[in-house]
């Protein structure tokens, strides 16, 4: 593997305009560690000068830390190994420590202002960098208790964690992983290689590791199920302690997102079921099983068809598949390439996998990869431009208070990229085996990111239900619950096997609560946007656009509305599952 000084500088990311060195680093380090003190506006914030004063003093800080943390994160993940900064990591986490608990005295105090106070400040044009926080706060406001009861929570904090941190433990320290021959060899099925193995294509190999993998669930399944059990319980106390209808409306509320546009999703997928039945019959043909099984559900439909392409062949091919989002767009991927955005080649204890970031004050992002020549590569290439692109425009066009994000979003541009993308290879390849393969990898994402993440969704709410109104929750009535629904989900081409009704058991998103949704969403967001580009032209690539740039400056189901996107409403959801349809008809027409 090659060493850093062995890639060429174009192929670098530049860090120098972050910071040029580490002294330059550690100098704002210790000036920040001397701005720390907000004393002076605790018991103030009810005047308007005292309010102002402080957010601005908070927000300098807030970029001088993230770039502190930025830098070092960056220059970490160039080289894991070097002690200098593992150690600046370390000083990050002191400082963000210290930090929040200089400011946590700002939302309680906000919070006990009285209603008028709140809105004479979020109607004041003084605030208009502030008022979408300030809303958040007058919304939470009834569901604040009493000084000391929020003291009470407050303790609770670290106990209310704890049932993550066992699930941790039983997943990854006590689960008898068990070991199967393959090839001639033992090997121990770990939580990756199950992934992986499911992927053989030696059906025997398949089923012994599936049956041996959920037997060691089953093994523990009696303690899994208190574990979440707790949590769930947990969720119920501090919703109703806290006046909410449900945990998913507290949830929600959280990401400022409406209950319906959950219940939307419900809904919606179920209507859609039959053509994910419908995939799975076509996946039974092409195997050519008589009976299929759930452990043969993860088997590629179609060989890997690997686009076997030098990164600046993979870049420009990139580049035309995005064409349709506009010159200006292309050539601020130009920017991303020629300006050190982009740190691309896998180097010896350079971070695994792929991510983009970026910081406020200089108002570029950076991405990280770790380039091979294959499809799926050429695949993230886009998808983190995606990212990078969403924060170039968030940054640019928003002050700092409302640039970020919400996660409700995150997915949402990376998604559009790769959508785009595989429309623009379906559209010129005449390479029928390719196409088959692009037209499995569309469908098998959306099987994974929309219709699986949806069931996980419907489960969540169903256990929380169950709870909430003081039903029995066993490791028996959890199993049956997740049974039915991979029942539901899956159809009758497929064999819902006893295994998979202890799946429930291994997904530790479960232990945050009412989050895998928000994949499902997404990809939704992401098709209708990219169907609606494909559709509409010039008129909806400006609508994405100012959903590119509105960062995190208001609700994120009414952001995405500026996209042309309105997920309180059926037409987007009708959208994404027609794209899926629509896939599945060309993947049946196809011969190969």
């Amino acid at each position: 593997m090659k060493t850093r000084d062995q890639v060429a500088k174009n192929l670098k990311w530049d860090t120098s305009v972050i910071f040029a060195d580490l002294s330059d680093w550690q100098a704002l380090y210790d000036e920040v560690g001397k701005k720390l003190d907000f004393s002076e506006f605790e018991g103030k914030l009810g005047d308007k000068q005292a309010l102002l004063s402080c957010y601005k003093k908070l927000y300098s800080v807030v970029a001088d830390i993230e770039k502190l943390y930025v830098y070092a994160h960056m220059r970490h993940d160039e080289n894991t190994k070097d002690p200098i900064f593992v150690g600046a990591m370390q000083k990050m986490g002191a400082l963000d420590v210290e930090f929040s608990s200089a400011v946590s005295f700002m939302t309680p105090e906000l919070t006990a202002l009285d209603e008028k106070t709140l809105r004479s400040f979020i109607a004041d044009p003084d605030f208009a960098d502030y008022d979408y926080e300030l809303r958040l706060i007058l919304k939470d406001k009834k569901h604040v208790l009493s000084k000391e009861t929020e003291a009470v929570l407050s303790l609770g904090g670290q106990v209310f964690g704890s049932f993550r941190d066992i699930f941790g433990m039983i997943e990854n320290a006590d689960l008898p992983f068990p070991t199967v021959k393959i090839d001639g060899q033992k090997v121990t099925v770990s939580h990756g290689v199950y992934g992986v193995m499911l992927r053989h294509p030696d059906r025997k190999v398949r089923k012994a590791v599936f049956q041996k993998y959920y037997a060691a669930f089953k093994s523990l399944l009696r303690t899994i199920t208190a574990t979440y059990v707790g949590n769930v319980n947990k969720n119920v106390f501090i919703a109703k302690a806290r006046g909410y209808n449900s945990c998913l409306e507290m949830a929600l509320s959280a990401e400022d997102v409406d209950v319906k546009v959950y219940k939307n999703l419900l809904r919606s997928v179920k209507k859609a079921l039959p053509q994910l039945h419908r995939y799975v019959k076509l996946k039974k043909r092409a195997l050519g099983v008589g009976t299929m099984h759930m452990y043969d559900i993860y088997v590629p439909t179609v060989d890997d068809c690997e686009l076997e392409l030098e990164y600046e062949q993979a870049f420009e091919l990139v580049k035309k598949g995005l064409s349709p989002l506009g010159d200006d767009y292309v050539a601020l991927l130009q920017r991303a390439h020629d300006e050190g955005w982009i740190d691309v080649e896998e180097t010896d204890g350079k971070r695994s996998g792929a991510y983009s970031t970026g910081v406020y004050s200089i108002k570029h992002p950076y991405v990280l990869l770790n380039y091979q020549k294959t499809t799926s590569d050429i695949f993230t290439i886009a998808h983190e431009l995606g990212h990078a692109m969403h924060t170039y425009h968030s940054n640019k066009y928003q002050p700092q208070s409302k640039a970020d994000y919400k996660i409700f979003v995150a997915e949402v541009a990376s998604t559009v990229n790769e959508v785009l993308l595989l429309k623009y290879l379906l559209k010129t390849t005449e390479d029928n085996k390719l196409k088959k393969y692009l037209l499995s990898y569309y469908t098998d994402m959306i099987k994974g990111t929309l219709f699986r993440q949806t069931m996980f969704a419907e489960f969540e709410y169903d256990a929380h239900e169950m709870a909430y109104n003081g039903q029995a929750m066993t490791d028996e009535s959890l199993s049956k619950v997740y049974l039915d629904l991979n029942k539901k989900y899956y159809g009758r081409s497929v064999v819902s096997d006893d295994e998979i009704s202890y799946e429930w058991a291994r997904i530790p998103h479960f232990y945050n609560a009412f989050y895998v949704y928000k994949y499902a969403t997404g990809i939704i967001s992401a098709i209708s946007i990219a169907e609606r580009i494909y559709a509409l032209g010039a008129p909806a690539v400006a609508d994405y656009k100012k959903f590119l740039s509105s960062g995190g400056s208001d609700s994120p189901v009414e952001l995405l509305k500026l996209a042309g996107v309105d997920l309180t409403k059926p037409d987007a959801y009708e959208l994404a599952m027609k794209s899926f349809k629509d896939a599945l008809d060309e993947f049946e027409c196809i011969q190969l």
